[in-house]
């Protein structure tokens, strides 16, 4: 093909008035930062050693070809094929809409906690640009009587504390990690045993990130004002996701070139320092070393459909958004392949990291691997910045690892905010709203930041922890089970796969077909029953919420759930129709403009197109009267309007130009 036809070839493939990606790789590196979150830092490494180690990783590879893969791809399609938001897309099936209203609360509880994690992240990260780091010795200010740290634990404790005097007295909390202590530890009655003696411990980082990070309070109702070092942090995370986004997919589709890739590199740096270090081998041993008796457990297998489901961000809403800015032909086919291999491999490759300086860390205090083992920001916040400091230089080390968590937090937060900017967008859609996209995005931003206030108080971990624990756990499994049942139980996987083959030019695998019907909701469905099965009551380092922080917690999590049968109601109300059959049959029907965005894009059952509609027969009928009308989107919608109830019609897509599929000649192999 000539140059010049191929160029004219790629400009008509331009979405102009939405805009597209400036090149695949930005998608690509979007979607993998996206994907490759802070959950594959700070939870797969443990969970791999929890569930088995090595033999993990069997029913990890299955859940990832079974739900992870078809899921990710369904969502991906699903978000190119139509060119709009989580939202815009149920024109498939206007009846689900409220699918797409539960994805966005859902965006929005993880950006406005994510967005604390980042700000705490830079806490650490400044905190880090220092000589000493500040968790490192038990003589500052926050510090207890109860403090012993690494360095400590060859000298005596009369010895230490003649050479300080700590300025206040806390309470423990009533629960010590073994992670944070050299010393075995009684959970039960809170005490550490030494010979002769009887007395609590803890260590200078759960101190630091108790004490003075948190200032922690004694319970999730007692706010106790807000930590303005941490408000300060998250004003900056918020000032950096807007100017990130402030030109949409244009402006954050270069900073991904950065913020995707970088941490890849540390992970290296990383990696090749643990390895080299003492007890390192140890610590992989214990990662990785299989217990094929634990893969008979249903347990192991409920945490590793857990962890695909979660870390790949499925039914979160991004990934419809961030396929929606793909040019209609992209193979999202090959790129959902690249991405969830790449996921996969982060969760894996940083297990590797983590094991091997947290084998450093037990062979320097002379305990077992499984004594200094932790997940979450126990992890991030606690164990692994003790770690660092027994290497040398290890403010330089600790400021590379926060720097990298801050990095993940962002790739993961821009496709949060997008995932609403582009919702209201695409709703409201206008040339002005379009325009002035900007200033949605400084609104959400407003917005999110605003309700990130509570999470910069003492009692706001709680709440981040309760966030966490609720606002994405069961309730993202219900919005993909439904997922899943409007497009290939309602609509069809037969008209879903027929699209899906028109955008690719080819048909995808037959596997798909079985794993989008049958396969995959199978397995959506026993994550669901686990995740209640596994139900805890909510608790914080071993506090137990109140009875009404529950009430909170459960109310959260089916917020977003209750936004699909709220919908279909609504939808049904306004939908005409004598009988209540008659209205579910009509809400659940394709509209009338649903199908490619672009004109030129509309082939095969798709042909039918004007200039300023999309082609469709209606034929409706009111006091006893048949009559035909084509291609009349305006007329045609004021027909659901509520203010005409007696109006029926059936919208059937003009099937008469063409196959549903392109033809011989338009499949390439």
């Amino acid at each position: 093909m000539p140059f010049f036809s191929q160029a004219k070839t790629l400009k008509q493939d331009e979405n102009v008035r939405r805009g597209n990606w400036s090149n695949q790789i930005e998608f690509i590196l979007t979607s993998i930062g996206y994907a490759v979150g802070l959950g594959n830092v700070w939870r797969f490494p443990y969970l791999c050693y929890r569930n088995g180690g090595g033999a993990f990783l069997f029913p990890y590879i299955i859940m990832l070809v079974f739900c992870g893969i078809p899921l990710f791809f369904l969502e991906l399609s699903f978000g190119q094929f139509a060119s709009l938001s989580c939202l815009g897309v149920w024109k498939v099936n206007p009846l689900f809409k409220g699918v797409g209203y539960g994805m966005m609360v859902v965006s929005s509880y993880i950006g406005i906690y994510y967005n604390m994690v980042i700000a705490l992240s830079f806490h650490y990260f400044f905190s880090s640009l220092s000589a000493t780091l500040p968790w490192t010795y038990c003589n500052n200010e926050w510090n207890t009587y109860e403090c012993t740290g690494v360095f400590d634990h060859h000298s005596s404790n009369d010895s230490r504390n003649n050479t300080w005097f700590p300025t206040k007295r806390h309470t423990l909390p009533t629960r010590i990690s073994t992670a944070t202590s050299i010393f075995s530890v009684d959970l039960e009655n809170n005490t550490t045993q030494i010979p002769g003696r009887i007395e609590r411990r803890a260590s200078p980082s759960s101190e630091y990130w108790m004490y003075n990070v948190l200032q922690i309070s004694d319970s999730i109702g007692n706010f106790g004002g807000v930590r303005w070092p941490l408000f300060g942090c998250l004003v900056l995370a918020w000032i950096v996701v807007f100017f990130c986004l402030i030109k949409g997919i244009k402006s954050s589709g270069k900073v991904v070139y950065f913020t995707a890739t970088f941490p890849y590199m540390v992970l290296f740096i990383l990696f090749i320092r643990g390895v080299t270090l003492d007890g390192a081998a140890k610590g992989i041993s214990y990662y990785l070393t299989p217990q094929w008796d634990k893969i008979l457990q249903a347990k192991v297998w409920g945490d590793a459909a857990s962890q695909i489901f979660f870390s790949l961000g499925c039914a979160w809403g991004g990934l419809i958004t961030m396929a929606s800015y793909n040019k209609f032909y992209n193979n999202c086919y090959k790129d959902t392949i690249i991405i969830t291999l790449a996921n996969c491999g982060t969760s894996v490759y940083s297990g590797f990291v983590i094991f091997s300086i947290l084998g450093f860390m037990a062979h320097n205090l002379g305990v077992e691997v499984s004594e200094v083992a932790e997940q979450g920001p126990g992890l991030a916040f606690v164990a692994y910045p003790e770690a660092l400091t027994l290497l040398p230089g290890s403010s330089f080390w600790a400021a590379l690892f926060f720097f990298m968590l801050i990095l993940l937090g962002l790739g993961t937060q821009f496709c949060l905010l997008e995932t609403l900017v582009t919702a209201i967008v695409d709703e409201v859609d206008s040339d002005w709203i379009r325009k002035h996209k900007a200033f949605v995005t400084l609104g959400v931003a407003i917005i999110g930041f605003l309700f990130g206030i509570p999470l910069t108080t003492r009692a706001g971990v709680y709440w981040i922890s309760l966030v966490d624990s609720y606002a994405a756990s069961f309730s993202l499994v219900i919005i993909s089970c439904f997922l899943c049942i409007g497009i290939n139980w309602v609509y069809g996987f037969r008209n879903y796969f027929m699209d899906v083959s028109m955008m690719l030019k080819r048909e995808p695998p037959f596997f798909f077909k079985i794993c989008w019907c049958l396969i995959s909701p199978a397995i959506i469905f026993f994550i669901l029953v686990f995740s209640l099965v596994q139900y805890e009551t909510p608790t914080y380092d071993g506090r137990k919420l109140p009875y009404w922080a529950e009430v909170i917690a459960v109310l959260m999590a089916t917020s977003s759930v209750i936004c699909i049968p709220g919908y279909a109601l609504y939808r049904l109300w306004c939908t005409p129709g004598a009988t209540f059959m008659e209205r579910l049959r009509h809400s659940m029907r394709p509209a009338p403009d649903w199908g490619p965005s672009l004109p030129e894009h509309r082939t095969g059952k798709y042909a039918m197109v004007g200039s300023l509609s999309h082609a469709t027969v209606v034929s409706f009928e009111k006091d006893g009267q048949v009559g035909l009308d084509a291609g009349l989107s305006e007329d045609v919608s004021k027909s659901f309007s509520c203010t005409e109830p007696r109006l029926s019609f059936e919208l059937h897509q003009a099937q008469l130009n063409g196959p549903a599929v392109p033809s011989e000649t338009e499949i390439h192999p």
